[in-house]
């Protein structure tokens, strides 16, 4: 059996969209490719362990540097690496240094989930000339919608090589009565690309409850904006939550709401569990697969971008017609049944190994 080895920024149990996308594809491939992960750790010590049937190695990590994680051992482990298809996941700037440090042996592809948010000098002064080495070596790109493959600038020299792989997701255990409460519910880092800003200042005036679950480098900045718009008993900012609790509050809510601003929000992965558990979806409009996976009027709504005025009349138009609700929410356990399960993926992914040589013709899926 062939070996893939995914290359990504973490790996679960630590939180975050790429880190799922890969637990995802790592479970979707069992007996097709043999899959590894080599990921960094959010402690100095480098660890090897398995989780459930999968090989992953954690590289330590002293630090960061803005936003990126500092593993100095990466690029020796990444060297050293034994696969017959490394998977990079990008946007990873250490990986990608890593990568032109190392010079790998083995065929690169690059699982490209969203596009690099940054001013076009900073971009091409810094972030493209590591880049380089893996894109020019890269024998395919991944993308999890049509819409990403044709706007990721980055992409545009190499679109014969793209390949078009929605996510999936084991819709079974978000499955639930779908009559919800009274809150709407947002999931995600706390990141800026994110807008909570946004979903706060649309709370404001209205009698809507909303409990906004994860962590990161804004939370504080946003539990006081919360304050200052006096939203402390209407709003609850829950932290991190484990999937059980997740799940719990998918099940709970009425209405998700993803009020992303900046094309950095490529895919949101969060959509796809909403919708199996049978709940609309506010999202926003920004150039990516977002409004490609919650289809405006069909499964949920979609608002223009950092538009507080829209995102509330959404959200106050959803609180007040369950009816509505019943039947978006409806229409978006159908959409995940018939396009973004894990069978599905796995499909999918049985056609990119084949054609990547790694998978025989008469392979099963």
């Amino acid at each position: 059996m062939k070996r893939v080895l995914h290359v990504g920024k973490f790996y679960p149990p630590v939180p975050g969209g790429m880190e799922r996308v890969v637990e995802a594809l790592c479970r979707a491939s069992d007996g097709l490719v043999e899959s590894r992960v080599l990921a960094m750790h959010t402690s100095r010590e480098t660890v090897e362990e398995m989780r459930e049937g999968v090989s992953v190695t954690r590289i330590g990590t002293i630090g960061t540097a803005g936003s990126v994680s500092i593993a100095p051992a990466f690029p020796r482990a990444l060297g050293r690496a034994e696969a017959d298809l490394i998977l990079l996941h990008e946007p990873n700037p250490w990986a990608l240094l890593s990568y032109a440090l190392a010079q790998p042996r083995p065929p690169v592809a690059i699982w490209y989930h969203s596009e690099v948010v940054r001013p076009a000098l900073q971009y091409a002064l810094f972030y493209a000339p590591i880049a380089r080495p893996a894109y020019r070596r890269a024998v395919r790109f991944v993308v999890s919608s049509p819409a990403l493959a044709e706007q990721a600038a980055a992409l545009a020299p190499y679109r014969e090589r793209v390949r078009v792989i929605p996510f999936g997701i084991d819709p079974l255990p978000w499955y639930g009565s779908g009559a919800g409460s009274d809150f709407v519910l947002f999931a995600g880092r706390h990141v800026a690309y994110k807008g909570v800003d946004v979903l706060l200042r649309a709370l404001q005036g209205t009698a809507i409850r909303a409990v906004i679950a994860g962590d990161g480098p804004k939370r504080i900045e946003w539990e006081a904006l919360a304050r200052d718009l006096r939203l402390d008993g209407q709003v609850r900012f829950s932290g991190d939550v484990p999937d059980t609790e997740l799940r719990a509050l998918m099940q709970a809510c009425s209405v998700l709401v993803l009020p992303s601003v900046t094309r950095a929000e490529a895919f949101g992965y969060v959509q796809l569990e909403a919708m199996a558990s049978g709940k609309p979806v506010v999202s926003t409009d920004v150039p990516s697969g977002v409004s490609w996976v919650n289809q405006h009027e069909t499964t949920g709504l979609v608002v223009p971008a950092g538009d507080t005025v829209a995102l509330r009349a959404a959200l106050e138009r959803l609180v007040r017609d369950p009816g509505l609700r019943s039947r978006l929410g409806e229409a978006g356990r159908r959409r995940v049944e018939q396009q973004f399960t894990i069978a599905r993926l796995r499909e999918r992914l049985a056609d990119f190994y084949r054609e990547l040589d790694l998978l025989g013709q008469s392979s099963s899926c």
